[in-house]
């Protein structure tokens, strides 16, 4: 998958936009205002995971804990590329069914979720 890809894929889960917050050469998903996937400027994605695969993906060395974001249980890959296309559309979905299922029941209701 590439870039082109990944908006695609994300653009097409219920109530995602496309933000630039760090600049033009990075894009940034987000439901309900909330980001949930980022492709930064050298061609890596970060996105959120949940707590358990966030340490089996790190420990295992699958992935790399984002910079910056680590904290909030991000991951990143170096390249879009280093997953197979259908692994890394499944995680993304993830990342964006974690972040809208934190938004409150009226946001939810308000981007048809």
């Amino acid at each position: 998958m590439d870039r082109a890809g990944v908006g695609k894929l994300c653009l097409a889960l219920p109530g995602a936009t496309l933000d630039h917050p760090f600049g033009d050469d990075h894009d940034a998903w987000k439901v309900g205002g909330k980001m949930f996937a980022m492709v930064g400027a050298t061609g890596g994605i970060s996105f959120k995971v949940s707590d358990i695969a966030y340490e089996v993906l790190t420990d295992s060395g699958h992935a790399r804990p984002a910079p910056y974001l680590a904290r909030a249980k991000w991951v990143n890959l170096p390249r879009i590329d280093d997953w197979a296309d259908d692994e890394l559309a499944e995680h993304l979905a993830i990342a964006h069914s974690i972040v809208a299922g934190k938004l409150t029941k009226k946001a939810r209701a308000a981007l048809g979720l």
